[in-house]
């Protein structure tokens, strides 16, 4: 078949169209061929047995407490750190309110009834009865309220249980005309942990059911997807069991978003990384006889551009390390593990059960053999093997090469625009943070409670701030946090109370029980008193914050060793160090990302190109983000912690697809020159990318089915900035401003300033391109190359060390 212009056309394969005949490696032992394989193969099942026995003790070694997420230098670090000294437990709060349901006074009878339900409470096994208060009616009368003392449990259900049963006997103990709830710290961790508990089953299971589906579409093969699919579920596997035993050595934290974060990157880049390979793998089986030849030929073109990108995207998870917030550092190191296991898999496992399966993998369609296609042409229309140069130039990618060429200046500029319209969004974008009552999604009988208690109750009841400080200034402590504006009341904390504490005025501190009884001693610790805040806010409100902000401010005129924390503080704290982890770690990100590139492509101008290629896309999708959160999915804000997650992973993976595609670019630019290179690169890899990143958008999209603010917000930003990354960044702005800018992209290297690579004249950098002839290579290479030698047959040509995908 003839290309435009009269060039002979150039026999190819899916991925690699200019492909010269391919060096045998050297004869290896027919028993080292089978042992080789074999052993790996042994080696992954028992990671895999191993692992799978691990998924059942994962939830138990997470911890789910924003306080221990806190840098050691937070204040509310300090103050938590301090009352384990006044305590003697770590029990938490639970809250049980009781409120009519037509706002009339609780009636004597509805009255005793609560007693009769905290004397029942108290029978339930983890609730610690002689740390739960009496039961304390509202001003208004319509509701009563009391607060038990429930011990941390253990395993994973933890407190769970326990509030579990205090639900249900609220249930069967309802009393007529009122509505009952169990809300408090230990209500909101029992509804997390429920909301949690679908992360190693339902998210899963969408996840791979997602992949499988992609996979079939693909391939349309039955057994290649599920070797795909065993393939990323055993690099999981893997990753759980290092994770789980590093949690239980106590050397890394773990947490219920980043289990979730974890399985999904991990079956998501082990996807991508496994369709590259096979890629190659099948353009390999149509040009060597011998599997083994050909799973040696795919590996030396593969693994460089699957390495570099899965090193750029651990490079970009550990620098999380640098973060002060816990729960942000600790994500670095355990997705970094799952990111090495899944690049293990993809360069191990999979081509050892490749090799075993060889063709029939690709059943029924048929891979043509070399000696097959060469004595008969029409056999590649049976064969997953293309063999005219038209059809690439007719497909969807010739198209697209086609519109690249034609009109660059206009493709990339219209894109950028593109891009910058849907930044605008960001205008509207709120990561202040939310009120730990909206972490869940859905039903939360939690944060119903919680309703009613700041309906009828100061509303920081049960979750006061805790201001620690010399027992000497006491009562200017009490005085300065009473003439806060939004704290409701002061106590002291004192086991020579009835209740725990007592609380204090103006006048000091007051006596439980008839006038003349006498004011209980404090307790104190190391000279240090507790005292307790009860807010009129709710302790997760924006309101609550700002009271604590001020009442910091103000007792610092008390003394330096005044502190204060308690839930409010560690919310507080917790936001202001996400915001300076924002400040610190993106530019870091960015900084050692542009610096891989320059190390990958040898050149300076084509990384920047990619470095702001992927920022825009990010801030594109953030601000398409903030709209849709706001105005269709109606979330109350984010987390500060979710634009940095999201610019890490959109990032890192955007710049892998990018990867892909200059590395394979910088390969065909080596033998046809630039601009040719970058139609031939887009070309060829974008199928595999296009597949690679629906993928990947559709493992993070999983995140959504948990019931999760901060995992539905990161599931969205980076599914959708995923999409927009394949189909508009790759596709079409990095090529289009790859194209006009010409040979300069690979400043300063040497490459820059060639326009012939070995004999095959480059196509012009100065000129306009033709639109028949934009992607036809010269007639006279052509012919050389589709007779399986080079112009420069005498000089092998060099092997760049960059190989694309």
């Amino acid at each position: 078949m003839d290309a435009p212009g009269g060039a002979r056309s150039v026999p190819s394969v899916t991925m690699n169209e200019t492909a010269t005949p391919a060096k045998r490696p050297g004869r290896v032992p027919t028993w080292l061929r089978v042992l080789i394989p074999t052993v790996l193969i042994l080696v992954w099942f028992a990671l895999f047995g191993a692992g799978g026995a691990a998924f059942g003790t994962i939830s138990e070694v997470q911890q789910n407490d924003q306080a221990s997420f806190l840098p050691a230098s937070a204040e509310a670090t300090e103050v938590n750190d301090l009352q384990d000294g006044f305590r003697d437990s770590d029990n938490v709060p639970a809250i049980v309110i009781v409120a009519t349901d037509d706002g009339t006074e609780l009636t004597e009878a509805q009255l005793a009834d609560v007693e009769a339900l905290r004397d029942d409470v108290l029978d339930v096994e983890g609730v610690v009865a002689d740390e739960t208060s009496p039961v304390i009616p509202s001003e208004d009368g319509e509701a009563a309220q009391f607060v038990a003392s429930v011990a941390p449990g253990e395993g994973e259900e933890g407190s769970g249980v326990t509030i579990e049963e205090m639900r249900a006997l609220l249930e069967e103990s309802a009393i007529d005309g009122t509505t009952a709830a169990v809300t408090g710290p230990a209500g909101f961790t029992a509804d997390l942990a429920e909301a949690f508990s679908g992360i190693d089953g339902l998210l899963l299971l969408v996840a791979l059911s997602a992949v499988l589906v992609i996979l079939v579409v693909v391939y349309r093969s039955p057994l290649l997807p599920i070797i795909v699919l065993f393939t990323s579920l055993t690099a999981l596997t893997a990753s759980v069991f290092t994770v789980v035993q590093l949690a239980q050595a106590d050397l890394l934290l773990l947490s219920g978003q980043t289990q979730g974060i974890l399985f999904i990157l991990v079956i998501g880049a082990a996807t991508d990384y496994a369709l590259l390979y096979i890629a190659r793998y099948r353009e390999a089986l149509a040009q060597h006889e011998r599997k083994w030849d050909a799973t040696w030929a795919a590996l030396k073109g593969s693994w460089e551009p699957i390495a570099a990108s899965a090193g750029t995207v651990i490079v970009a998870l550990l620098i999380l390390l640098a973060s002060e917030l816990n729960s942000n550092k600790i994500l670095g190191p355990v997705a970094a593990i799952g990111i090495v296991f899944a690049l293990l898999a993809a360069l191990t496992l999979l081509p050892a059960l490749l090799l075993w399966a060889g063709r029939v993998a690709f059943w029924p369609r048929r891979i043509a053999r070399p000696d097959a296609t060469a004595a008969d042409p029409s056999h590649g229309r049976h064969a997953d093997v293309v063999d005219d140069r038209a059809a690439g130039e007719r497909g969807l990618w010739g198209a697209v090469g086609r519109l690249v060429s034609r009109r660059p200046r206009t493709v990339w500029i219209l894109s950028t625009l593109l891009l910058a319209v849907m930044s605008i969004g960001l205008v509207r974008l709120d990561a202040d943070g939310v009120p730990s009552s909206e972490f869940i999604l859905g039903e939360s009988q939690a944060r119903d409670g919680q309703e009613l208690v700041s309906e009828h109750f100061p509303g920081g009841s049960g979750t006061p701030a805790a201001i620690i400080g010399p027992e000497d200034d006491l009562q200017e402590m009490a005085d300065v946090a009473l003439g806060i504006d939004g704290v409701a009341s002061v106590a002291v904390l004192s086991t020579d109370s009835p209740a725990g504490s007592a609380p204090v005025t103006e006048d000091g501190v007051q006596a439980f029980g008839p006038p003349g009884t006498p004011a209980p001693a404090p307790t104190v610790v190391d000279g240090n008193v507790l005292l307790q805040a009860t807010l009129d806010d709710p302790s997760d409100s924006a309101e609550a914050e700002a009271t604590v902000v001020d009442l910091r401010a103000a007792l610092d005129e008390v003394g330096e060793d005044v502190l204060v924390g308690g839930p409010t503080a560690v919310a507080l704290d917790t936001n202001e160090a996400a915001v300076n982890d924002q400040r610190l770690i993106i530019p870091l990100v960015l900084l050692a990302i542009l610096v891989i590139l320059m190390l990958l492509l040898r050149a300076v101008v084509a990384p920047l190109i990619l470095i702001a290629s992927v920022v825009l896309s990010f801030a594109a999708a953030l601000g398409v983000s903030a709209l849709v959160f706001e105005f269709i999915l109606g979330f109350p804000g984010a987390d500060p912690s979710v634009p940095l997650f999201g610019f890490v992973f959109l990032v890192a993976l955007g710049v892998d697809y990018n990867i892909f595609l200059m590395t394979r670019v910088r390969e065909e630019a080596m033998r046809h020159g630039t601009r040719e290179g970058i139609l031939r690169g887009l070309r060829l890899t974008g199928g595999v990318i296009t597949s690679a990143g629906l993928v990947l958008a559709a493992t993070f999209a999983a995140l959504g089915v948990l019931p999760i603010l901060f995992l539905a917000q990161i599931s969205f930003i980076v599914a959708f900035g995923v999409l927009l990354d394949t189909f508009l960044v790759r596709t079409l702005l990095v090529p289009a401003a790859s194209y006009d800018i010409g040979r300069a992209i690979w400043w300063p290297s040497r490459l820059a300033r060639e326009e012939r690579r070995h004999g095959v004249h480059a196509a012009p950098d100065t000129d306009e391109p033709s639109s028949e002839g934009a992607e036809a290579v010269p007639a006279e290479a052509s012919a050389d190359l589709a007779d399986g030698d080079t112009a420069d047959a005498a000089e092998p040509p060099r092997r760049d060390p960059v190989q694309a995908g």
